[in-house]
């Protein structure tokens, strides 16, 4: 059979679905990848976020995300005093000292045409007022991690196009300090200065060039810690010595900072939820006195049900379970338990919204480390990479890919760079989805949109195909529905009562809908 052949059925399933998927699941190798999100065409089309948070007096980096031939000038309409358009590159630069919210139009042309769009700037106290997007070095490079990688996620970010889709930060994870204890002298040096003052090891020679160099792609850099004396794997962290390590930070020129609990397990008397939340509420006291703006990751695995005081104690994400790639071959499992039965059975709708967001953890695509010093494509199926970042963007989670941004096929790019999809995890509203029916293995997830649009996921976790039905009843709505496939990009008509398809495997159906008429 071609895939002509079942067109009827595969413009409902929304997922990898091939010839292959019909037949009785026998050889998961066989599940063929698909990829669904249509190229982006010639003509211009500004993408991410449509809101962004900065406080007053802090330098401000935006890259407006637009799509199209190149070359392409940019305008902006309404633009603030204080910040400066580069029409070139679309980079937005400066400082904003007045407080207020700054309503302004984006504009992109091409020699295929102009488009525009509304963008809100708010200068205040909030950041991260949608989740981060961007990359992480952790389950790719954990402690190999070098300079010259950073360097070349960043060049990647760019030549790649994520950063016309709305990604932000290259974000080193852990390694990158001393470690006294190491073998490698390329991790060795002295792990302070006279002032106290943290020292990177030998393979990250020039922090602030690190930055600047970032920056000059119009990109954000992002660094990590612990608040024990020392990270995850040994190496120096920031217990007795926060303030000169944020002031370093800032020297250096970071825009985020993940602040890992690990061996502060050593220094909390014990796992009350005052004593978990210490540690976050100094760092971040510390962060709002400075001069640049730091978005803080609270790392500590879900643990004294984080969610509920993350953002009290100024955190913008927390990770909400453990590590979903701590073993690879147990990702599969880890992104269902992790991912969708730890947000349900604890409500995390009801925590999330802009400046403070649910992290489940990175988005495992692509080629990742397998633990053994090497690195292995994700053992995620096809149809299970689309639920992942189906399910990040319906509970808006942080999108930060964490496999090799340097060696990406067009079917993880793909994955990445939905923008409609990308659109639902940026949504304005900031009102995070929930599950909202589960029958044995067939979950109906549902996010409420600005402009009262509906993002719903229609999630298969048995293992074969199902036929999915999500009723008004339960997505609650009424009347008749025009209902659009996100990861097909295309309109599916307009229903009534209800919506239904085939969905694969472990695969999901993401579709937006919206009241017909409006």
């Amino acid at each position: 059979m071609k895939r002509s052949a079942c067109s009827f059925i595969l413009i409902l399933v929304i997922s990898a679905l091939a010839f292959e998927a019909f037949v009785p699941i026998t050889a998961l190798a066989a599940e063929e990848k698909i990829i669904l999100t249509p190229k982006p065409g010639p003509e211009p089309r500004i993408n991410g976020a449509r809101v962004f948070g900065v406080r007053p007096g802090s330098p401000f980096l935006y890259t407006i995300p637009a799509t199209g031939e190149r070359p392409m000038t940019f305008a902006v309409e309404g633009l603030p005093e204080g910040l400066t358009l580069d029409p070139a590159t679309g980079r937005i630069t400066g400082a904003l000292t007045a407080r207020g919210e700054y309503a302004v139009t984006f504009k992109a042309a091409n020699r295929l045409g102009t488009i525009e769009r509304g963008f809100k700037i708010v200068c205040g106290d909030t950041l991260a007022r949608t989740p981060h997007m961007g990359w992480n070095s952790w389950y790719v490079w954990e402690n190999h991690v070098t300079d010259a990688i950073m360097r070349a996620a960043a060049d990647a970010m760019v030549s790649s196009g994520m950063i016309d889709h709305g990604y932000q930060y290259i974000n080193i994870d852990d390694c990158w300090s001393v470690r006294p204890d190491a073998k490698d002298p390329s991790l060795l040096g002295e792990p302070r200065d006279v002032q106290g003052m943290v020292n990177s090891n030998g393979r990250f020679p020039d922090m602030k060039g690190l930055t600047e160099y970032i920056h000059a792609k119009g990109l954000k850099a992002g660094i990590y810690t612990s608040p024990g004396p020392y990270t995850c794997a040994g190496h120096v962290a920031a217990w007795q010595h926060e303030e000169q390590d944020v002031r370093r930070f800032v020297e250096w020129g970071y825009d985020f900072l993940k602040y890992d609990w690990c061996s502060y397990d050593g220094v909390a008397k014990d796992k009350s939820v005052e004593e978990l939340q210490k540690p976050y509420r100094l760092i971040s006291a510390i962060l709002a006195k400075q001069p640049r703006d730091i978005v803080l990751n609270l790392c500590q695995y879900g643990m004294g049900n984080v969610w509920e005081w993350g953002a009290a104690v100024g955190g913008n994400s927390w990770r909400t379970a453990g590590d979903l790639g701590g073993s690879f071959e147990g990702i599969p499992a880890a992104l269902f338990r992790d991912g969708f039965d730890v947000y349900s059975k604890n409500e995390l709708h009801r925590y999330g919204g802009p400046g403070h967001w649910n992290d489940p953890d990175y988005l495992l695509l692509g080629f990742l480390s397998d633990w053994k010093g090497g690195t292995a494509m994700t053992p995620l199926t096809p149809n299970e990479q689309y639920a992942h970042v189906s399910l990040w963007a319906l509970v808006a989670a942080p999108l930060i890919f964490s496999g090799d941004i340097t060696r990406l096929d067009d079917f993880t790019l793909g994955l990445l760079t939905n923008d409609e999809v990308i659109d639902v995890d940026q949504d304005p509203l900031g009102k995070p989805g929930r599950r909202v029916s589960k029958d044995g293995d067939i979950e109906i997830w549902v996010r409420e949109l600005e402009n009262g649009a509906k993002a719903v996921g229609l999630f298969n976790r048995g293992e074969g195909l199902a036929e999915v039905t999500a009723s008004w009843a339960v997505i609650d709505v009424e009347g008749e529905q025009r209902v659009r496939d996100l990861w097909r990009q295309k309109d599916l008509g307009v229903h009534k009562d209800s919506f239904k398809a085939i969905v694969a495997r472990h695969g999901v159906v993401m579709v937006r809908m919206w009241p017909e008429g409006t």
